[in-house]
Order: structure tokens, then sequence, then C-alpha cells
């Protein structure tokens, strides 16, 4: 309910040309919601490399420690071995001397218990180390199976990202060469459109062709409703100089931003908790801001999609 009174009320000011300095501190609360849950995401990422390395780590180590205990359970087999073939050769002493002299006999009978013994004993070592390394090899094929599955999941992410990249490029040929770009890094794909595509110099109001690439933008996203949608305003570092509605350029680039998500909510099937509109200012430039071509490009619309981790968190939690 309060999303919808959110949106009314963002839709009553594109329309009415007025600010409200309380929608203007939603807007900053929002853009600080927005923050707190890319970060969020970031740190999601990070924990799940750091599982993976730590599990590589450890599946290392039980490597280690699985070759070491077949190189203990062989020295034990050669002594026993060895064990064995002594006793054998003792009782064929044994069965010699015992024609000759009952002391030679107990002497050896009493030789051949403690080989006896010993044998025995080292039965039990080499049972004892077999057992242990059953024990290390199904620990080591458990953690190599996690592996596999973090490193499974972290593969069809980036498949999923990289048709959904395919997928908008696709839909979006049209717009090639005139100022609309799509990259695939760090597992998102971002969507950049120039100003010139979608607004007249200090307005939010979008243009025919623009409106034309969001919505065909959207007829992609409506498809994909597990990829949540960061839309970014952006301008130049040259001060706005329009009517007293806005206040600067922070003002004007998260109007830009929410005149968007307007129009991509006109999509019934996009989800809009999956939507949120954030302004950046002049403080995200990606290129010079003292030449006219680089001011062009800072003056931008980012759409940045991002999967949802929710497979990845609970193999996170398991692990």
């Amino acid at each position: 309910m309060k999303k919808n009174i959110l949106i009314l009320a963002i839709t009553s000011i594109v329309l009415t040309n007025c600010v409200s300095p309380k929608i203007y501190k939603d807007l900053e609360a929002k853009y600080a919601n927005l923050k707190q849950a890319n970060r969020k995401l970031s740190d999601d990422n990070e924990n799940l490399l750091f599982a993976k390395n730590t599990a590589e780590s450890e599946l290392k180590q039980l490597k280690s420690a699985y070759a070491e205990a077949v190189s203990e359970r062989d020295r034990l087999q050669s002594d026993y071995d060895a064990t064995k073939s002594n006793l054998e050769t003792l009782k064929s002493s044994y069965d010699a001397l015992e024609k000759n002299s009952s002391a030679s006999i107990a002497n050896n009978s009493q030789r051949n218990r403690e080989l006896l013994s010993q044998l025995e004993a080292k039965e039990q070592a080499l049972a004892d180390e077999n057992q242990r390394l059953e024990k290390l090899k199904k620990e080591l094929q458990d953690r190599s199976n996690r592996v596999a599955e973090l490193e499974k999941v972290i593969s069809d992410k980036d498949a999923a990202m990289t048709a959904l990249k395919d997928a908008i490029s696709k839909a979006l040929t049209d717009f090639e060469g005139k100022g609309l770009t799509v990259e695939q890094r760090d597992g998102k794909v971002y969507v950049s459109m120039e100003n010139k595509l979608l607004f007249s110099s200090g307005s939010w109001a979008v243009g025919t062709e623009g409106r034309r690439a969001v919505q065909q933008l959207g007829t992609v996203l409506a498809k994909n409703p597990d990829i949540a949608v960061l839309i970014e305003g952006h301008t130049d570092n040259v001060p706005f100089q329009g009517n007293g509605q806005i206040v600067g350029n922070w003002d004007l680039s998260t109007k830009r931003a929410t005149a968007i998500v307007t129009i991509l909510r006109e999509n019934a099937a996009i989800n809009a908790e999956n939507l949120t509109a954030a302004g950046r200012g002049e403080f995200a430039p990606i290129a010079t801001n003292d030449t006219p071509e680089g001011r062009a490009k800072n003056r931008r619309i980012e759409v940045i999609l991002t999967p949802k981790l929710d497979e990845l968190s609970r193999l996170l939690k398991e692990n």
C-alpha cells in the first residue's frame, strides 16, 4: 500500500512539474535503501567467493591428508608383509631346531609368540589406518561435491545473465549507435542510455524514441522475474539552470530515473518489487566533464540488472 502511495505521489510530481521537500527526502531515503541493498548483494557475492575459496582450500588439505594416509597405510602393509615373512622363516627354523634342541625350541616358541603379538598389533594398526583412510575419502568426496555445487550455481547464474544480455541486445538492436550500450560485468548486466536518446535538456519527460526503447527493454524484463532492476539517473557536473521545480542535478537525475520506472510499470508483467529508482547526480561519471563529448556520456540512465541470490544464500547457510 505504501509503495502504491509513493508511486502515485511520484506520478503526480511528474504531471504537475512540482516537487515537495518531503518527496525529495523520500527519494533520498529510497536511494539510501538502494545503496544498502546493493551493498548486501556485493557482500553476498564476496561471501560466495570466500566460501568457494575456503572449500577449495579445505579440499586441497584433504587431498594432502589422504595422500599421507595412503603412504602410512602402504608403510604399515610393508611392515606387516616383512613381519609375516620373518615369522614364516622362524617357523621353518623352529621345525629344524625342534629335532635338535628343546632349549632352542623353547626360545623359538617365545620368539614366535612375540612375533605373533607384533603381527596382530600391526594388523590392528593397518585396520585402523584403513578406517581413517575411508573416512578421509568420504570427507574428500563430500568437499569435492560441495565445491562442484557452488561452481555450478555460479556458472548457471553467469549463463543466465549472459542469456539476458543477449536477449536485451537483440531487443534493442534498433537503438544501436543512438547512445545505447549493453554490457555484462561482475555477474551483472548494465544497460546504459545517454540522455540524447531519452530526454531534452533539463527535462525529465521521456521522448517518443526513448519511450520505445524503455518499453522494449521492459518486454525482456517481464520474462525474467528473478532479476533485480536498479535504474540510476546520472548528470554531468554543470549546475542545473532550469526552473525552481528542480533543486539541482541530483534532483533532476532522480526524477529521470523515476520516469523510467514509471514507463516500466506500464508493463503489468513486471513485478514492481524488483524495481528501484535512484539519482546519482554528477557523482558517478564515466568520462571527463572537461569536454562536451565526456559530459554527454555522463548524462545517462543506467539500468543495472542483478540476479537474485536466494539459492547462493541457501548454500552459504548450509556451509
